[in-house]
């Protein structure tokens, strides 16, 4: 095994929407871990392969926590996006917009729409733990 950093000092974290039905969830959740992952650089994030007791590999696993919390509603999620603006944290975020039809109408649908308007469903954030902790401490963990 290779020495890697603390695990505790980063994390990933994604906050997604009570009011949202579970199977929209998981695709929200899905949309956002690999919208986020595209923004970070090489090595920000760190992935280790595991190796079971037939040799067999695990690949490509985060070496830091990945949280999943929940927020009461889509203002409280917006929030915690203003809150990532101005520290300037790495996030991804998912709206109502950005359900029906394909990418190019979800686009068209999201840029004639107010942000104020829009409906989060979801968020996600990479970044330093202590940071992360200050912006998602007031959501529970999604049971």
């Amino acid at each position: 095994m290779t020495s890697v950093s603390s695990e505790n000092e980063k994390r990933f974290v994604a906050v997604l929407n009570k009011k949202t039905e579970l199977g929209r969830s998981l695709n929200v959740l899905g949309h956002l871990s690999i919208g986020l992952t595209n923004q970070l650089e090489v090595n920000e994030a760190l992935f280790v392969d595991y190796q079971d007791g037939d040799s067999g590999i695990h690949p490509s696993l985060s070496h830091y926590p990945f949280i999943i919390l929940k927020a009461d509603n889509s203002n409280k999620i917006r929030k915690a996006r203003e809150l990532a603006i101005e520290q300037g944290i790495k996030f991804t975020d998912f709206t109502h917009t950005m359900i029906e039809g394909g990418s190019t109408i979800q686009q068209r649908t999201t840029s004639q729409t107010k942000e104020q308007d829009l409906e989060y469903l979801g968020i996600a954030f990479f970044g330093d733990s202590e940071a992360l902790r200050n912006i998602t401490k007031k959501f529970s963990l999604y049971k």
